[in-house]
């Protein structure tokens, strides 16, 4: 609320500047409402980030974690879940960090919609994406691992 309200202030005042340079006689603090008019009325019609209908919410359904490996190092986790998101809904990308340099090691996991997932290590396993080969599998459950490893 507080953004709007600051960019409103700003297109008011830029308004009534535009305004006073096209009509120097008119007077300045109605050039400063007019200004103010338009900006309110220019938020008015744009989108506001905040809607409902734009705010993501994760899948509910059924998930599949997948292991992304051979990812590039300076990947992001928008460019991976925008390339995810291309065959299904995607809840989370973690790309893994090295603990003591904090750099990427080059791997990562995927959450998103148990459907997407099948489709995505169908097309996205040994596709190349900014010049590295991907591959991608379900991610194996670290549950699973330890309790054979008890046994």
């Amino acid at each position: 609320m507080q953004k709007s309200f600051l960019i409103a202030l700003i297109a008011a005042a830029v308004g009534a500047l535009v305004i006073f340079q096209f009509l120097p006689t008119f007077p300045a603090y109605l050039a400063f409402i007019l200004g103010a008019v338009l900006a309110l009325g220019i938020c008015a019609i744009a989108p506001s980030g905040n809607n409902a209908a734009t705010v993501e919410t994760d899948y509910t359904g059924p998930t599949m974690t997948l292991y992304v490996g051979n990812l590039p190092y300076r990947v992001h986790e928008g460019d991976v879940k925008s390339l995810f998101a291309e065959y299904g809904p995607v809840n989370s990308v973690r790309l893994v960090r090295d603990r003591k340099t904090g750099r990427r090691k080059g791997f990562g996991f995927v959450e998103m919609s148990e459907s997407g997932a099948q489709k995505a290590m169908v097309k996205l396993n040994d596709y190349t994406f900014q010049e590295r080969t991907l591959k991608v599998r379900e991610a194996k459950n670290q549950d699973n691992e330890s309790e054979k490893s008890d046994d």
